[in-house]
């Protein structure tokens, strides 16, 4: 596995050489440019790829990144390689061939909590090593749910250890987490040749097997008590006690308004009209075009003080509530869905109103769940975060599509996609020999995966809108962006300078001392940055301190893949830790509990296996 390699790292093009802390204008530039842009993404204020694409452009007009080379890095093999792997994760997702794997797993799940861990994990993480993770843990979330609910156990106990399992299975390939693919591609700008398809295995294997050992066997343990016993026999949203039937008297300011006027009627109160009842009729408010005439029933969701403060201002009539009234909220044109608000999704930092949730995609939003705690005020200006859980109304034939515009996850299980088996399974013998090819070197990872792609919409096996919809556009904007920023690191020598001066501080320390410490600060910083970010920022540092050393940089490349990937101490680290967060009720703080001795496991496994398969 480890080969000599003749590395032109030194080599390439600079503007300016440094040495020490000697530092010329690019260098400090560079410097403070990233410095702003860490801070902007630990603040979390602006999205990562706004901060990420504002960052380059000022790095142009600083005169650090030359204007024709601006926009190279949209183009580079590692954003074409992310994007095709999600278009092909979220086919061979839709394929069926997953739900009906997990759906025979439920009475093993049942037996224990460590059981349910392990095969859950288990699938999350084999998944991951062949698939996006996130995708990975988007397809399971639902099941874990229902599985949970139906060992009559808490969420919380399943599915932050699920969110780790799928991060530590995207260590194995060079597909399952973006980060390896950062690391192959730069390895061939330094080193004149990629990484392939299973280089990661040696070290990123037994990582993941220990650590997916820990979670299943400990970690689960780990998690707070509070949160363990939350809702072990009841759902997020207990809808029946927020739902009313009032009837329309002949008095009423409402008669004659349409669903404008009476939904802003109703938002002092902050309560949400979802339905109205004609007769024997039942109607969507979201895509009720009508005048309110009196005799009207309006199904109302709003907390009991809400309610009594229209019932008296409007001159309403309570006729229902409870159990009986929540039926009115599905039926077989309309439906109730959960769903959590995915990070880089269009509709986090915004506002329901600000979406236009009614107007413009027919749904209605009845409640929000963060961090475990249920919100029903002022819905309508209530700025979503990711790993909010909303609990939504609209019509079936378009609820899963404004999901996946919005930038939601559904918590609702999907069925077993029918009718399509040959489609399936072509899709995954499409996947195989791309996965082949890429193995043996017929083709690279881009040009692999990019016509496996192509073949799979060529097989209409997704759709363009679905495609087009799978990929995270946040994440290859940042990328994009970044790719060229990282770059500047190296032409302007900054890279040197900083391997420099950590060597000048460590005087003394061993080669071996010194990759623990690339690998403690790539983890460290992937848990409060994204981690594609972090990979892009550390690798010329990483292969600068090693060609300084005068070491193997192969090793110290694969220290920063780990620790790109292993993000455990925050939910801000990755974007799974991030989506189980409302689901499961977790704090910010509950995550370091089982995180911590998580990443001092892998940081333990690692380090031997990186010597012994990378030796220096």
């Amino acid at each position: 596995m480890a080969q000599e390699q003749t590395y032109n790292f030194l080599c390439r093009p600079r503007r300016h050489s440094a040495t020490n802390w000697d530092m010329n204008y690019e260098q400090i530039t560079i410097c403070a440019l990233l410095g702003v842009i860490l801070a902007f993404f630990v603040w979390g204020r602006w999205r990562y790829d706004l901060v990420a694409f504002a960052a380059l452009l000022g790095a142009v007009v600083l005169g650090v990144v030359p204007a024709g080379e601006a926009f190279l890095g949209f183009g580079h093999p590692a954003v074409i390689t992310v994007a095709s792997v999600l278009v092909i994760s979220r086919t061979l997702a839709g394929s069926g061939l997953i739900d009906a794997l997990t759906e025979r797993m439920g009475p093993v799940a049942e037996r224990h909590p460590g059981m349910h861990v392990g095969l859950l994990g288990g699938i999350g993480g084999v998944l991951s090593a062949f698939m996006n993770n996130v995708g990975a843990l988007a397809l399971l979330m639902p099941v874990a749910m229902k599985s949970s609910r139906k060992a009559k156990r808490s969420p919380s106990l399943i599915l932050m250890p699920l969110a780790f399992a799928s991060i530590l299975g995207g260590l194995v390939t060079l597909i399952g987490t973006p980060p390896n693919i950062i690391i192959a591609t730069f390895r061939t700008d330094v080193a004149g040749e990629p990484f392939g398809m299973f280089d990661f295995a040696p070290v990123g294997g037994p990582v993941a097997l220990v650590g997916f050992a820990f979670v299943a066997l400990v970690g689960w343990r780990l998690i707070p008590w509070a949160r363990r016993r939350r809702a072990e026999d009841s759902e997020l949203f207990d809808i029946a006690d927020y739902v009313t039937e009032l009837r329309v008297g002949e008095g009423s300011s409402l008669v004659g308004k349409g669903m404008r006027g009476t939904s802003t009627a109703f938002e002092d109160a902050d309560a949400e009209v979802v339905g109205v009842i004609r007769g024997e009729v039942r109607f969507h408010s979201a895509t009720w075009r009508g005048r309110i005439r009196a005799d009207d029933v309006l199904v109302v969701e709003a907390a009991p003080e809400g309610i009594d403060k229209v019932v008296s201002a409007l001159e309403l009539e309570l006729v229902g509530a409870g159990t009986d009234v929540s039926e009115d909220l599905h039926t077989d044109e309309v439906v109730l869905v959960e769903a959590v608000v995915n990070s880089g999704g269009m509709i986090e930092n915004r506002t329901a109103g600000g979406v236009r949730l009614r107007s413009r995609f027919g749904i209605n939003l009845l409640a929000v769940s963060r961090e475990g705690a249920a919100r029903r005020s002022r819905l309508r200006t209530m700025q979503f975060r990711a790993g909010d859980v909303l609990l939504l109304q609209g019509p079936v034939d378009q609820i899963n599509a404004s999901l996946s515009q919005l930038g939601c996850l559904p918590l609702a299980e999907r069925g077993v996609k029918i009718g399509e088996p040959e489609r399936a399974w072509a899709s995954v013998a499409v996947f195989a020999i791309a996965i082949i090819c890429t193995s043996f070197g017929l083709l690279t990872a881009p040009i692999a995966l990019g016509l496996a792609a192509v073949a799979m919409l060529g097989m209409r096996a997704i759709s363009m809108r679905e495609a087009y919809d799978a990929v995270n556009w946040p994440v290859i904007v940042l990328l994009g962006a970044m790719i060229p920023i990282g770059g500047a690191l190296e032409t302007t020598g900054t890279t040197q300078l900083i391997a420099a001066s950590i060597l000048d501080i460590g005087a003394g320390l061993s080669p071996v001392v010194v990759l623990i410490v690339v690998l403690v600060v790539t983890m460290t910083l992937s848990d409060i940055v994204n981690n594609a970010a972090t990979a892009v920022i550390m690798a010329p540092i990483s292969v600068s301190l090693a060609v300084s050393l005068g070491v193997n940089p192969d090793a110290f490349l694969m220290a920063v893949a780990i620790g790109a990937s292993c993000a455990f101490l925050t939910p801000i680290g990755h974007q799974n830790n991030t989506l189980v967060m409302g689901p499961g009720g977790y704090h910010f703080g509950d995550y370091w509990r089982m995180g911590l001795p998580l990443e001092i496991i892998i940081v333990a496994v690692a380090v031997p296996m990186i010597l012994l398969v990378w030796p220096l």
